[in-house]
């Protein structure tokens, strides 16, 4: 089976098997605070690309207005749904939309916004976005508390582009250079396992 059939059935039938789950959401978001119910943003995707991503609306109207790119558990831009759904991932489950058309994969790096891109040397952007950018890979296991690491530094973006994001790229390109079903398959059932013990 190849990464994009396997991609393409189990987004598929993941966004069926889903939809009582995003009904439910959407009705909370609605509920919660005023705006839309998905949030769009630019990233940077397979062979630098841009798309857009789809996620669950976890913050007030025009947050990114209002505040950096970067967010932590304390943002006050985060509504009371926005804290739940970012505590067990469940606003990534819209990218399953974009699993579905194409523009990333369940697993492959986290795709950034194009300004942390810059922040790449020419060799990692060349690694790095020669696969297509996925949901999760070691980089979402590894920090999946990223919200509570950034909470203990005053500049909470310094402390992402100098602490965090070398990190996250060296760990896209661990993935790049040794990818294989049976290692997505881990890595998904790794991302599973941890959020449900969060």
């Amino acid at each position: 089976m190849t990464k994009r059939l396997f991609d393409f059935v189990t987004s598929f039938f993941g966004l069926i098997l889903l939809t009582p789950v995003f009904v439910l959401v959407a009705l909370w978001i609605k509920l919660d605070s005023r705006g839309g119910i998905l949030f769009r943003q630019e990233r940077v995707g397979f062979q630098g690309v841009i798309f857009r991503i789809h996620k669950f609306r976890t913050m007030v109207l025009d947050a990114e207005k209002k505040g950096k790119y970067i967010t932590v558990g304390s943002d006050t831009r985060i509504t009371t749904i926005g804290r739940f759904l970012r505590k067990y991932k469940l606003d990534e489950l819209p990218q399953l939309i974009d699993v579905l058309v194409g523009d990333m994969s369940i697993v492959g790096p986290r795709p950034e916004v194009p300004k942390y891109i810059d922040y790449y040397s020419d060799d990692e952007k060349h690694d790095v976005l020669s696969v297509k950018p996925g949901m999760t890979d070691y980089a979402s296991i590894e920090f999946i508390k990223e919200n509570e690491l950034l909470a203990n530094f005053k500049d909470h973006e310094a402390a992402y582009i100098n602490k965090v994001l070398p990190r996250k790229i060296a760990l896209y390109r661990k993935y790049v250079s040794e990818h294989s079903f049976f290692g997505d398959v881990m890595i998904i059932f790794k991302t599973i396992l941890l959020t449900i013990k969060k």
